[in-house]
């Protein structure tokens, strides 16, 4: 799965971190293909903002990598590509190769029963904002991973 925001350096890399993590507290590691890309490429080699990084570090998250833009081959190299917002999820569907590609996109919050009955699918971008943004991100994302995991489960291998 192939997590999605603007510019790869908060949203989407939190995803993935807080994803990872769960995997890691499930004994899951390996058998989900996780990673996290951008709409845009400004930011492109540099490594997640680290306001988002010292908040996922006070919950036991880590985030890594150096932020890279989705290209068409990701439509063919994940299962799942994982909007952040709906702005995000409108720039896919038009990167998108085909029909069956974008019916690859979904976005994270969809997986949050309560995000989902409140009519809340956008994960803020917290960017210019202040540390209590970066913390609502990760409550918001830990919540969506946690619901998608859980669909997700019946079909992994022991």
């Amino acid at each position: 799965m192939l997590f999605v925001c603007l510019g790869n350096i908060c949203r989407s890399p939190t995803a993935e971190g807080v994803m990872a993590h769960l995997l890691h507290e499930k004994g899951l590691e390996g058998q989900i293909e996780i990673d996290s890309a951008g709409t845009g490429g400004w930011h492109v080699g540099s490594a997640p903002d680290t306001r988002a990084t010292g908040a996922a570090e006070c919950r036991g998250v880590t985030l890594e990598g150096a932020a890279r833009q989705v290209t068409a081959d990701d439509f063919e190299g994940f299962d799942l590509l994982l909007a952040m917002d709906r702005q995000n999820a409108a720039d896919l569907h038009e990167l998108a190769p085909d029909d069956q590609a974008r019916r690859k996109v979904r976005l994270l919050r969809e997986f949050d029963p309560e995000a989902v009955a409140a009519g809340e699918l956008d994960v803020p971008d917290p960017y210019y904002g202040g540390a209590d943004g970066f913390e609502d991100v990760l409550d918001l994302v830990t919540r969506a991973c946690q619901g998608l995991l859980a669909e997700l489960r019946p079909n992994l291998a022991r």
